[in-house]
């Protein structure tokens, strides 16, 4: 796999590990201030109860959209499709660009208080760029699934790789931590969530790493094949 992946562009450009611009955790005035270790999320307003369902979106900057407008991220491509195939629900963007599985551990408790039915997991890619140990960077996962779960909290597990040049049996390793993962909680994992965009130019912006609009597009297609089984069995359930 010769290919550039979030774990380069999602801190390398965003080291400060603030939430992106058009975040909508930026919006409401919550975010990430310092390196790590150097200051927790701040919360500064909550999200207001809504009686609509919630799928929060919970990441890094391939979640955040950095680098494009609010409606082109995916959460909210993610939205309008659902929406348009008649689930109501709303998608909210959890994105905070340089986010690590750490940081995600830090921000669980904001994330609960959104109440979400379910939540689509994508970090881990910036624990590889730092040198991180996987055992860490796997019990930081696993931490979170679980505190999701023990809450009623469905979870979609994103699935991502690596390039290479880490080393094989780090990447191997790296690869293979998300599976694990997925089958310890027993919870749907997407198999790599970049499928059919990484390392395609006319899909990536100028860095070579963070998707264009049509490159969120196809991630949707990613997301929606292990999101739509789902969705069908809640509303299964409540009819």
């Amino acid at each position: 796999m010769l290919f550039c992946l979030s774990l380069i562009g999602c801190d390398a450009q965003e080291d400060g590990l603030v939430a992106s611009r058009d975040s909508p955790l930026a919006q409401s005035e919550m975010g990430l201030q310092g390196r790590e270790g150097e200051q927790d999320p701040v919360e500064t307003r909550s999200i207001p109860a809504d009686p609509q369902p919630k799928i929060v979106a919970f990441g890094d900057s391939l979640t955040a959209g950095l680098g494009v407008s609010r409606d082109q991220s995916y959460p909210r491509q993610l939205e309008q499709k659902i929406q348009a195939l008649g689930y109501d629900y709303q998608v909210i963007n959890a994105g905070v660009s340089g986010e690590t599985t750490a940081g995600g551990v830090r921000r669980i408790d904001w994330i609960l208080k959104s109440q979400p039915t379910l939540v689509i997991l994508e970090l881990g890619a910036n624990d590889a760029l730092r040198g991180q140990p996987l055992l860490q960077s796997y019990n930081n996962l696993q931490r979170i699934i679980s505190r999701l779960q023990a809450e009623d909290v469905s979870v979609i597990l994103a699935g991502m790789k690596i390039p290479l040049n880490y080393g094989e049996a780090y990447t191997k390793e790296f690869e293979e931590m998300y599976e694990k993962l997925a089958a310890q909680h027993r919870i749907p994992l997407i198999p790599f969530f970049l499928e059919g965009v990484a390392a395609q130019r006319e899909l990536n912006q100028g860095d070579g790493i963070h998707p264009t609009a049509e490159g969120y597009a196809i991630v949707v297609e990613n997301v929606w094949k292990v999101l739509e089984s789902l969705l069908i069995k809640e509303r299964d359930t409540q009819s």
